[in-house]
């Protein structure tokens, strides 16, 4: 007894095989797509030599980050500190590291006496390296 199903079809030799028409043709929109929409860089025209400071100095792997709030709060090593104890905070980390620098991150609505604050304490500890932030 043979079924419909048991029967050998001999006339049909395409199966098996994948069409990959369509996938190329996908492949090919993406790459238009990111062609478009990519964004292109501009040259001002000239390749210009920047300028360095001549009192730039490399800094030390060992900074003191020190920031201060809109409020005139500061920070130090994650700790809100008083702005009395500065100077003793700053001598009790040169202890442990002593070509430690500072860099001053100050809040836009900072006020500039809690800046000059903080580095008159640096120079009083004796830091040589003090810097201010201007990075987002």
């Amino acid at each position: 007894m043979k079924s419909g199903l048991m029967k050998k079809r001999g006339g049909d030799e395409n199966t098996g095989e994948i069409d990959l028409t369509p996938m190329l043709d996908v492949v090919f929109i993406l790459l238009i797509f990111f062609i478009v929409t990519s964004v292109f860089v501009t040259e001002a025209g000239i390749e210009v030599l920047k300028p360095e400071a001549s009192t730039a100095e490399p800094r030390s792997k060992d900074l003191i980050l020190i920031a201060v709030s809109g409020d005139g709060e500061i920070w130090i090593d994650g700790e809100q500190i008083d702005s009395r104890f500065i100077r003793s905070r700053f001598e009790r980390r040169l202890a442990e590291t002593p070509n430690a620098s500072v860099v001053i991150q100050g809040d836009r609505e900072a006020q500039n006496e809690h800046v000059m604050t903080i580095m008159a304490a640096a120079r009083e500890a004796n830091i040589s390296s003090v810097s201010i932030s201007t990075e987002n």
